[in-house]
């Protein structure tokens, strides 16, 4: 008998496959009770950082970029255009107000000097009537005594047509009011009273006896016709006119003195005549 036979043996007995097989299945099923209980259980696990790459971006970049500055640019270019053209249109509405308030203080102006060129000449009218009249008193003054059945003579035209028109206004107008610029119905001074009786007809006279002078065609006195404007004075510088109705006889606003008479043309003999009709 060996010296090692009595000694117990310090080797743990084998397991049989069998039971290796079951306590694997029991641990396995401990470790899965574990688990689930686990993942029911509020998360204990610390926090998980992760790094992520972000894709490149700088391919198309700088052709957006280009893109933006040029938008920016031609925006830029369109404001200072249309604030150039507000510019432009603002200063050419001030030209524009000024001129129109030269315009009308032109037209102002020459309105005023054209009333006050008339004046004038309707004053020279009425001086160069007032120095006739004092030369026709002067000059008949002497003679009225012997004369006065021939200077209340009255004719009947044998006028026609506007002519006749012409000479029956003047005609009815004996005997009216003689006043220095009256143009009717009751007075009249010389010119007013022509310009009436050739507007009956259609005929529309200068108002002056200066004007009235010129306003038709120049006839001699030995070639007279009824409706004929006499005048008294240069042609065009007039100082009086009249109507020649015919008969060697006229109707005129002579003065205050007479008012409108009808005379033969020796009562005073006038310096001319023009024919309007």
């Amino acid at each position: 008998m060996s010296h090692t036979a009595h000694i117990p043996s310090h080797r743990k007995p084998r397991r049989n496959a069998s039971t290796t097989a079951l306590r694997a299945g029991v641990a396995g099923g401990v470790l899965s009770t574990i688990a689930v209980a686990g993942a029911a259980g509020p998360a204990q696990a610390e926090p998980v950082t992760q790094t992520i790459e972000m894709p490149t971006i700088t391919a198309g970049l700088s052709t957006t970029v280009a893109a933006s500055a040029e938008a920016t640019q031609q925006i830029a270019l369109d404001l200072e255009t249309q604030a150039q053209e507000d510019a432009a249109a603002s200063s050419a509405a001030k030209d524009a107000k000024k001129a129109k308030a030269e315009a009308v203080r032109k037209a102002e102006a020459k309105k005023k000097a054209e009333a006050a060129a008339k004046a004038k000449a309707e004053a020279a009218e009425r001086a160069s009537r007032a120095a006739a009249r004092t030369t026709l008193q002067k000059s008949t003054g002497s003679s009225s005594s012997g004369s006065t059945s021939a200077a209340t003579t009255s004719y009947s035209s044998n006028a026609t047509g506007s002519a006749a028109s012409v000479v029956a206004f003047a005609q009815a107008q004996v005997g009216d009011a003689y006043v220095s610029g009256g143009t009717g119905p009751n007075s009249w001074d010389c010119s007013g009273l022509v310009q009436a009786a050739f507007r009956t007809v259609g005929v529309d006279l200068p108002r002056v006896s200066q004007s009235q002078s010129t306003a038709g065609t120049q006839v001699s006195l030995s070639n007279l016709q009824p409706g004929d404007i006499l005048y008294w004075g240069g042609a065009g510088s007039a100082y009086h006119v009249g109507i020649y109705v015919g008969g060697g006889q006229f109707v005129g606003a002579q003065n205050s003195s007479t008012g409108v008479v009808q005379r033969p043309l020796d009562y005073d003999m006038p310096t001319g005549a023009v024919r309007v009709l």
